[in-house]
């Protein structure tokens, strides 16, 4: 028997409760305003590092209809998985990468005459033609055609439909503010997406359109068209506000254990240079993770963790693969529990807390545990069919 496989490489554990993917997946299906109205789980960056293909099938099970990826890679994942539901992968740098897409049933996202003509190219060496989302950029000034370049983009992709090359799905854009709720370019930005998608219409192209991501479907059923793409509020990672608004549930749980315990004296400095230096006697328990298990060194002395239901300040800094708490004159024991992710209502750190003393979104805090030596595990959504593939 292999060490690895009763030695774990590293002390971090990954909870992924499947049951709050697809709560949160009906949540966001039910607030969809037009029945014929898709839901794209956004599964990219392996689900946020919640793992792909379980919340991919969580998702799916609980009345999600696409699945969107960023890379081809990503999509060829789920198919070798057994997942056959369509799928939106978005972003292409090689030809290569859109023919195996093509060849295995995903679409594609095709943004400006170059991506055309590896669609082109795909169509023509799969044998029939690649599905294609036209992205126009419309205010967030990342992927997607430029508005003046749009209208060309458009005539040359109905082109490539006519000769049986490509197969033109959609018309696709992504908001720049779309988790403010009333910002105004969210009306600005809607207006340009109908506009580019009316010029499709008017080529002859039989069109959908897509736009609102999570918060956007929660909150503008105006804006939901052909298609919403959730990805924060499939994972319980919108803002603190309209989270609990929509009863969305955080699903991820992160803990380790506790590795040593020890008495210092007053004046005793811990950690790396002494960053910080015990006030008084006190207990200090050392906990075998570190910045090489995602958890950044920036959070040295702004982070506490959880063990038997009691906060602890994490103190002095955060090493490689240890960081040390202050119990104070508490004695825990070596090998209880520590929560360093958990329950709100527990009273336990969250995915909230990380994001707001390191001044970023939560979802970078939950990508963060994406490594291949993390032990991460689901726990099934009730009610969920088997799947096999």
């Amino acid at each position: 028997m292999e060490a690895r496989s009763i030695v774990p490489r590293r002390y971090l554990n990954v909870l992924v409760d499947l049951s709050a993917v697809a709560h949160n997946t009906r949540v966001v299906r039910q607030a969809v305003s037009r029945p014929a109205t898709a839901v794209m789980a956004v599964v990219k960056a392996d689900a946020y590092g919640h793992g792909a293909i379980d919340v991919a099938r969580a998702a799916l099970d609980a009345g999600a209809t696409w699945l969107g990826v960023y890379t081809t890679a990503e999509a060829l994942e789920l198919r070798r998985a057994g997942l056959d539901a369509p799928i939106l992968a978005w972003l292409h740098n090689s030809v290569e990468s859109m023919c195996l897409a093509t060849a295995a049933g995903v679409d594609v996202s095709v943004q400006s005459a170059r991506t055309l003509a590896f669609a082109v190219d795909a169509g023509r060496s799969a044998g029939r033609p690649a599905r294609v989302h036209l992205e126009v950029d419309t205010g967030l000034a990342r992927g997607g055609a430029a508005l003046q370049h749009s209208a060309a983009l458009l005539d040359a992709a109905k082109a490539a439909q006519s000769q049986g090359l490509i197969e033109v799905v959609s018309v696709w854009s992504h908001l720049s503010h779309g988790e403010v709720p009333g910002h105004h370019t969210l009306d600005e930005q809607a207006k340009l997406l109908d506009d580019a998608w009316r010029r499709a219409v008017d080529t002859g192209l039989d069109v959908r359109r897509h736009l609102a991501g999570s918060l956007s479907a929660l909150t503008r059923p105006d804006l939901h068209l052909d298609m919403i793409r959730t990805g924060s509020a499939l994972y319980g990672l919108l803002p603190y506000t309209e989270r609990h608004s929509f009863d969305l549930r955080p699903a991820m749980r992160v803990t380790s254990h506790v590795a040593l315990t020890k008495w210092v004296e007053a004046g005793q400095g811990v950690s790396y240079e002494h960053d910080w230096v015990a006030p008084s006697a006190l207990n200090l328990a050392l906990i075998p993770v570190g910045y090489a298990d995602g958890i950044p060194r920036s959070l040295s002395g702004r982070l506490s963790v959880s063990i038997r239901g009691r906060r602890y300040p994490v103190v002095g800094r955060i090493c490689m693969d240890q960081m040390i708490v202050n119990c104070g004159d508490e004695k825990v024991e070596e090998g209880e529990e520590v929560v360093l992710i958990g329950s709100e209502s527990d009273g336990e750190p969250t995915i909230h807390e990380w994001a707001l003393a390191m001044n970023t979104t939560p979802c970078e805090v939950t990508t963060y545990f994406d490594r291949p030596h993390v032990n991460r595990q689901t726990v099934p959504a009730v009610g969920t069919r088997p799947w096999t593939g």
